[in-house]
């Protein structure tokens, strides 16, 4: 049952606040770079890039159909977002549909390789180095994967012509970009206002997803999700600029529920069987907890069978060599 109370405004207003001030942001490092006080620039590129995480959320957001209240509002949002992305406003939303209606299964396109024992471990290793240091290509990739693959599962003709509308949009918009900064010789401006913070980001995004769910093979959702639940206040801010996104089991136990309310149930991330987790107090507590699985990375409850049946052969096998 969702409970009936509102959260705060503030906490209503979130999306529009991050975006706010990450406007602000770049008008302040487009001069700090017109004045060349590159020392100003630097903390403020990396300002904008977590603001940039946080409108990068919006996209998850919109996804969900709770990003706005008007839909018409929701979904252009969604396909701006998409477009500074290089993904698909629409295949976004039917891969991410995927990963909540398959969570950390084999079928569960967003978190491809990972959730299949029949993928190499050194495929895996080098999936998330891609994945963690080049973000804002792999992630394109991962996407156009999921859409081009054969048996894939997005098969609905019209959500395929809107996908490929969306990515012939998104063609035509960075043509005109990039010909305005060309044509303008605002090269330097691009690199410091979009590519360094935009790559930085994706960045984030990733390694924001690897700390929820990579390395954990539970079979229920707080088994295989890390949430964040923060009491101080630097906690608080960092999950109201990302959309409270660090509340993510309850994202997942209920996925229509707007981001703002996702707090108001922090008490359904205690742990309630063996193997769940209990909220980490910070990100750097659930980074810690996610290095130590990141040399053999691996998510869902699969690969728990996948490890019984090689322990199963393993004597076979030792006793044909032996042989």
């Amino acid at each position: 049952m969702i409970e009936p109370n509102e959260p705060h405004w503030v906490s209503r207003t979130a999306f529009t606040s991050v975006t706010l001030m990450f406007f602000i942001t770049q008008a302040a490092l487009g001069f700090a770079l017109y004045r060349s006080v590159y020392w100003l620039a630097v903390p403020l590129v990396l300002v904008s890039s977590h603001l940039m995480h946080g409108m990068l959320i919006g996209l998850h957001e919109a996804s969900h159909g709770l990003l706005r209240k008007s839909r018409l509002l929701n979904e252009i949002d969604g396909i701006i977002i998409g477009v500074f992305t290089f993904v698909s406003f629409s295949l976004f939303r039917a891969v991410h549909q995927s990963h909540h209606a398959h969570f950390t299964t084999e079928r569960d396109e967003e978190l491809w390789p990972f959730v299949c024992p029949a993928v190499s471990r050194p495929l895996r290793i080098l999936t998330a180095v891609l994945e963690l240091s080049a973000s804002l290509l792999y992630t394109p990739f991962l996407f156009t994967r999921a859409f081009l693959r054969t048996g894939s599962s997005i098969r609905k003709k019209s959500v395929r012509r809107r996908i490929c509308a969306e990515f012939a949009l998104s063609a035509v918009v960075w043509i005109g970009i990039l010909a305005a900064v060309a044509l303008c010789d605002l090269w330097n401006y691009f690199l410091w206002l979009y590519l360094a913070p935009a790559f930085l980001a994706a960045n984030m995004q990733s390694l924001r997803k690897y700390i929820e769910h990579v390395g954990l093979t539970g079979s229920t959702i707080n088994s295989s999700t890390r949430s964040i639940v923060s009491n101080g206040w630097l906690g608080r801010l960092v999950a109201f600029t990302l959309l409270h996104e660090p509340y993510h089991g309850v994202h997942h136990r209920h996925a229509g529920l707007p981001h703002a309310k996702l707090p108001q149930f922090a008490g359904e991330l205690t742990p309630k069987t063996p193997g769940e987790l209990p909220p980490f107090r910070s990100y750097w507590h659930a980074l810690w907890d996610l290095l130590r699985s990141l040399a053999d990375p691996r998510v869902g409850a699969q690969w728990n069978a996948a490890t019984s049946a090689a322990a199963r052969s393993w004597p076979k096998r030792v006793e044909r060599t032996t042989s």
